[in-house]
């Protein structure tokens, strides 16, 4: 009997870790929602970032020089002010922030524990946070040039860092 009921508990927990789509993800769902993203594979194509953008807009910018001595870790893609920036992954928000170089930036944690990497934003969606749950193409925010890319047009970075490898080349992930 108690083997019914210890099962049932462990499926009636299970079903409730099920992430709704862009809602807090909470503290006892954390530890089996990373699990699931470590062992969900980070497959090609992903959802070009910036919407109504195509891959045949997108240049591969990888590795380009930049200032002081640095390289391009990431792609850049062109837009209108203003144009809306969604996930390329399901994951969860690690931060939602700021820092020099990015300006407005957003972390998601993604399959494989991949960290994927949104910035130069003019504005957060209203309601993003640090720990929400987002779904492949959940709106995160908007195209801009914060950060060190004030002087540029508005423009999205994406960056995608793998576990033990580092930054790697987003554009081969976006390749339809």
């Amino acid at each position: 009997m108690f083997k019914i009921f210890g099962w049932a508990f462990i499926t009636l927990l299970l079903s409730a870790c099920q992430p709704p789509p862009a809602t807090q993800v909470t503290t006892w769902q954390t530890p089996y929602l990373y699990w699931q993203l470590k062992r969900t594979p980070l497959q090609a194509p992903l959802l070009i970032p910036v919407e109504q953008v195509t891959f045949a807009q997108i240049t591969d910018t990888w590795g380009a020089a930049r200032s002081a001595g640095r390289r391009h870790e990431g792609v850049d893609i062109f837009a209108k002010r203003g144009t809306a920036v969604l996930s390329s992954t399901q994951g969860i928000v690690r931060e939602v922030g700021s820092n020099t170089l990015g300006g407005k930036v957003i972390w998601i944690t993604g399959p494989e524990l991949s960290s994927h990497y949104y910035a130069h934003l003019d504005a957060y969606a209203e309601h993003i946070q640090a720990g929400d749950w987002v779904e492949v193409g959940t709106l995160l925010g908007y195209v801009g040039n914060s950060g060190n890319a004030k002087n540029t047009p508005p423009h999205l970075h994406y960056g995608i860092y793998l576990q033990g490898q580092g930054a790697v080349n987003p554009y081969p992930y976006l390749k339809p």
